[in-house]
C-alpha cells in the first residue's frame, strides 16, 4: 500500500519562518514556526533545511510519504539568473535561494512570492474558492499583490504580475505629492502609504504620538482626532489603490491578508469609497478577508504542488 501523499509549505517572512504539512485534503498534519535569522542568508538556509527535516520526520510518523516542498518568499525569482529579486528582506536579493535549497534537500522545490501563495490558498479552499478571477492583497510590513485567472496564478511575463505595491498611489491629492521615499528607490509607492509602517508614518507626520499600529487603531476607535483622521485617510487611499486594480483587472473578488486585513471597518468603508474611482456604473467586486488568516501564505506554498 502506497503511503498517503503530503505537502510541505514554508512561508519565509521577515520576522518568522512558518512551516505547515498538509495531507491530500488540506488537513494540517504538523505545523511550527521559528524566528527568521535577521539579515543572515546562510543562517536562513540552515533554518529552512532544519524545518524540512522536521517535516519529513513528522510525515513518516503520520504514515505519509515524504512531502513535496513549496516555499513562499518575499520578492520573486528572476527569469534572468534564477536569483531572488524585489524582496523587502534584502539579504535574499541576488541569492540563488531555490538552487541552494534543492541542493541541500535533494529534491525539487517550487516557489512563489508570499502574496501569490496567499492567493493560491484562498482560491483553492478559502475566501475566493470558486472565483474565476481574484486579486490578492497583503497589507502588512509591506504591500503585496497577486492575480488569479481561471484556475491558476497569473505570474506574468516578468513574474511581477499583481505587484501594485510599487505603483504610485493613484489620483494623488496635493498634500500627497511627491510622496514618501520607498526602499525601491522611488517615491509615493502604494507601499509607502498602505503598509502598516506607512499608516503609522502618515499619522506621526501629522503630530501623532503612538508608536505602533495597534495603538493607533485603539486611539482611532476611542475617537482621538489625529488617529481617527489618519485611519480615514488610510481607507480613502486604499479605496483609490484598489479602484485602479478594478479598472485594470476587474476581478470578481479581492482578498485581503496581512496584519491590517484584521481591521473590520475596512470591509465596509473601502467598497463604499471605491465607487467614486471605478469606471463603471456599478461595482460588484467583493472585498473579503482571507479565510485562513495568517496561515494562508504557508498553506498556499504547500498547494503549489496541487
Amino acid at each position: 500500500m502506497q503511503p498517503a501523499p503530503s505537502r510541505l509549505g514554508i512561508d519565509l517572512g521577515g520576522t518568522k519562518i512558518e512551516a505547515c504539512l498538509l495531507d491530500g485534503r488540506g488537513r494540517v498534519l504538523w505545523r511550527t514556526r521559528v524566528a527568521t535569522p535577521a539579515g543572515d542568508y546562510p543562517a536562513t538556509l540552515d533554518a529552512l533545511h532544519g524545518l524540512v527535516q522536521q517535516a519529513r520526520a513528522a510525515a513518516t510518523l503520520a504514515g505519509h510519504a515524504v512531502p513535496t516542498v513549496g516555499i513562499g518568499t518575499p520578492g520573486a525569482v528572476s527569469l534572468h539568473d534564477g536569483r531572488i529579486k524585489n524582496a523587502n528582506s534584502t539579504c535574499l536579493n541576488g541569492q540563488p535561494l531555490l538552487q541552494d535549497l534543492e541542493q541541500r534537500l535533494g529534491c525539487p522545490v517550487r516557489s512563489a512570492n508570499d502574496a501569490n501563495c496567499m492567493l493560491v490558498s484562498e482560491c483553492v479552499d478559502g475566501a475566493a474558492q470558486g472565483a474565476e478571477t481574484a486579486f490578492g492583497v497583503i497589507l502588512g510590513t509591506g504591500v503585496g499583490g497577486a492575480l488569479w485567472v481561471r484556475g491558476g496564478l497569473l505570474e506574468g511575463h516578468n513574474r511581477i504580475a499583481g505587484e501594485w505595491g510599487h505603483n504610485p498611489l493613484p489620483w494623488p491629492q496635493a498634500d500627497e505629492l511627491r510622496g514618501p521615499a520607498c526602499y525601491c528607490g522611488r517615491c509615493g509607492c502604494n507601499e509607502t502609504w498602505l503598509s502598516g509602517p506607512g499608516l503609522l508614518a502618515d499619522y506621526r507626520r501629522q503630530g501623532g504620538a503612538c508608536d505602533s499600529v495597534p495603538a493607533l487603531l485603539q486611539q482611532a476607535q476611542a475617537g482621538e482626532a489625529l488617529a481617527a483622521a489618519a485611519f480615514e485617510r488610510y481607507c480613502e487611499r486604499l479605496a483609490r489603490g484598489l479602484a485602479s486594480v478594478i479598472n485594470l483587472f476587474d476581478p470578481q473578488v479581492i482578498v485581503l491578508a496581512g496584519g491590517l486585513s484584521q481591521i473590520d471597518a475596512l470591509y465596509q468603508q473601502v467598497p463604499q469609497r471605491w465607487a467614486r474611482w471605478v469606471f463603471s456604473d456599478t461595482v460588484q467586486t467583493r472585498l473579503l478577508r482571507a479565510a485562513h488568516g495568517d496561515a494562508s501564505g504557508v498553506r498556499g506554498a504547500a498547494w503549489l504542488w496541487c
